[in-house]
């Protein structure tokens, strides 16, 4: 999306904020109350069900289609068809929770009023979409199995943490319940949930109680209390307990060393902050040739080309807000609002108001792309045109599995926070850190469900199962905004704007001599720009 001004935190917007926050106790969020009950008949009624009556629900929890293993080897002529429908899916969830958040006092009055009115007709359009899917993949290949069983959706608290999934990146990122019990980040020991709770990751982590998510790394981050699921500027988060006094956490940051035959280098390419003020809610990797598909704005650097309609040969040749001109590179990622009841240019459009995400853009203060190399061997150049996402937009309800970005305060970086908005003390910026994967599988650039081509060393810093490790994308963003609870990333609609569910985006475009010099200064030992 097109923009003329950029926005940056001021004295006023401190002040604003500063007294919104006093107003309302210190959260400076408002609280919004959402209900359901589930509803009588036939408890052997197949589809999807509201939570118990009275307990508080604020989001729509779907299976996550995309991710499932069926969906691991799409052949690639039925790879089109099937990406369109996965973007019909998101939107119809989308769609779904409008009709939720505009309904919610009929939800409280009619238990039966969710199910008849929202989560039903959703599981019909959903089961439509699936049955097109796994039609277009069997008309080439071997039609998937089971996909029917995707498309029920749930009510659930917004305060609880989804279910399922594992624990990543040897002890970062905490495990998830399996159903029954919570899981344990492994390494660090992470909280337990007791059943409709997933652990969280971090250190000595609390528990979940059923209706409150685990505490954070064993900080002073707030619990929901399951009967205030706070809502933000938008009625869709964020709420108080999203952040946490960064001065409360203990340092959690550990480096790995580096081995003989290690690559010690760096190489930094400086693409700027988007000063041009480039946005869309477009995901050219995830949703190709479709408007919107994100349903939330990202913020641009380096190629200036990057729509859901770009392709390969408009990425190389487009325009790059990089300085090194060899570097065409897109990297994006969600914007970060500021809460002050401020409207933004795309107040009334899709991917922001329209969908929940409002406020202020903030133009980050600054931006670092750095490419570093593997503690135990050499590098290898990234093919061109590479795609590699980090990070879940749908963390919030998939479960943590995938989820990698992090939050701190400059100043404090060796605590890092996962599921956690930082409140950094006056005089320091808030700092979004994405680690991207840095093992290739030396033969796709992509793949069907956009993951399995790349991967993340083990704990010991070794790329496995044949994998090649290739320089790692760190990726530094700090934004000055004001102290406290006032800001939050843009997020699909029924994520309600959790931290967790950060994520970036990168298409590698270096020109072939450009990305021999990255690999020669990383594995040569040397900083280079």
């Amino acid at each position: 999306m097109p923009r003329t001004s950029r926005k940056r935190s001021t004295l006023a917007n401190r002040a604003i904020v500063a007294s919104a926050a006093l107003l309302l106790g210190g959260g400076g969020l408002v609280a919004v109350n959402v209900y359901a009950s589930a509803g009588e008949g036939d408890s052997n009624r197949s589809g999807p069900r509201t939570q118990n009556a009275g307990q508080s629900v604020s989001t729509i929890d779907c299976p996550d289609v995309a991710t499932q293993d069926q969906l691991v080897n799409v052949p690639e002529a039925a790879r089109p068809e099937v990406d369109r429908n996965l973007a019909l899916i998101d939107s119809q969830i989308t769609e779904a929770y409008k009709r939720f958040a505009d309904e919610k006092a009929q939800i409280e009055r009619d238990p039966q009023f969710a199910d008849n009115a929202i989560l039903n007709p959703l599981k019909d359009k959903r089961a439509a979409t699936l049955e097109r899917i796994a039609l277009s993949i069997g008309r080439v290949g071997e039609r998937p199995q089971g996909l029917e069983g995707l498309a029920p959706c749930t009510l659930r608290a917004g305060n609880s943490p989804a279910q399922g999934g594992q624990g990543q990146n040897g002890g970062q990122n905490g495990g998830q319940g399996d159903g029954q019990n919570g899981g344990q980040d492994p390494g660090q020991n992470g909280g337990q949930g007791d059943g409709q709770n997933g652990g969280q990751q971090g250190q000595d982590g609390g528990q979940g109680d059923g209706q409150n998510g685990g505490q954070d790394g064993g900080q002073e981050g707030g619990q929901g209390d399951g009967g205030q699921n706070g809502g933000g500027q938008a009625g869709n988060g964020p709420e108080a307990s999203d952040f946490v006094d960064i001065t409360t956490v203990q340092p959690n940051v550990k480096k790995a060393r580096t081995a003989r035959g290690g690559s010690k280098g760096t190489f930094t390419t400086d693409c700027g902050v988007n000063e041009a003020g480039k946005f869309n809610s477009d995901n050219v990797i995830v949703a190709p040739g479709v408007s919107n598909g994100a349903h939330h704005m990202h913020d641009y650097v380096g190629n200036q080309a990057n729509d859901a309609f770009a392709t390969d040969d408009s990425l190389a040749a487009g325009e790059t807000s990089c300085l090194n001109q060899g570097d065409k590179s897109t990297y994006y990622w969600p914007v970060l609002r500021l809460q002050n009841g401020q409207d933004e240019a795309d107040a009334n459009v899709d991917g922001g108001g329209k969908e929940g995400n409002v406020g202020e853009i903030q133009t980050p203060s600054q931006v670092t792309l750095t490419f570093a190399g593997s503690p135990k061997s050499k590098v290898t150049a990234m093919p061109r045109f590479l795609r590699i996402i980090t990070g879940d937009a749908k963390a919030f309800t998939n479960g943590d599995a995938n989820a990698n970005a992090s939050w701190s305060c400059t100043g404090f970086e060796d605590r890092q926070l996962k599921d956690k908005y930082p409140i950094c003390p006056e005089g320091s910026q808030v700092v979004r850190s994405f680690k991207f994967q840095s093992c290739w599988d030396g033969q796709n650039a992509d793949s069907a469900n956009h993951r399995t081509h790349v991967a993340f060393a083990d704990q010991n810093g070794r790329c496995q199962n044949g994998f090649k490790a290739i320089p790692q994308l760190q990726q530094r963003v700090v934004y000055d905004v004001p102290p406290g609870p006032g800001f939050a990333v843009d997020s699909f609609p029924e994520q309600l704007h959790k931290p967790i569910t950060d994520h970036g985006d990168f298409i590698n475009v270096f020109d072939d001599n450009l990305m021999k010099k990255v690999v020669n200064c990383i594995n040569g030992g040397r900083k280079c720009k």
